[in-house]
């Protein structure tokens, strides 16, 4: 038997849920086992990711002993955006951050 842990955060609040699965179990079954589905029905695994310690994985992967598998939900804000946009807010503020150094005489 395998001990994993099926796991799916929202912003407040995480469920980490405990099973046990025969070995050569798959991501899916443990997941289908935890019933995480009917705690959570806004889970769709048609579009949402999954994986095992921060590693994207697909639904068939195998499951090794005390694996964590994870529920990804989807991204709001691209992460490449989002630091932009955290750039530009500096830069408006004052800050050099940024900005590029320019040698004392060259500017």
């Amino acid at each position: 038997m395998l001990a994993v842990e099926v796991c799916y955060a929202l912003p407040g609040a995480q469920t980490l849920l405990a099973v046990d699965m025969p070995a050569g179990a798959t991501v899916r079954q443990a997941i289908d086992a935890s019933g995480i589905l009917k705690k959570h029905p806004e889970i769709d695994l048609s579009t949402q990711k999954v994986g095992i310690y921060g590693k994207v994985k697909p639904l068939d992967a195998p499951l090794a002993d005390h694996d964590r598998v994870e529920i990804y939900r989807p991204l709001i804000v691209d992460p490449k955006m989002a630091r932009q946009r955290r750039v530009d807010k500096t830069r408006r503020e004052g800050s050099i951050e940024g900005r590029k150094w320019l040698p004392k005489d060259s500017r």
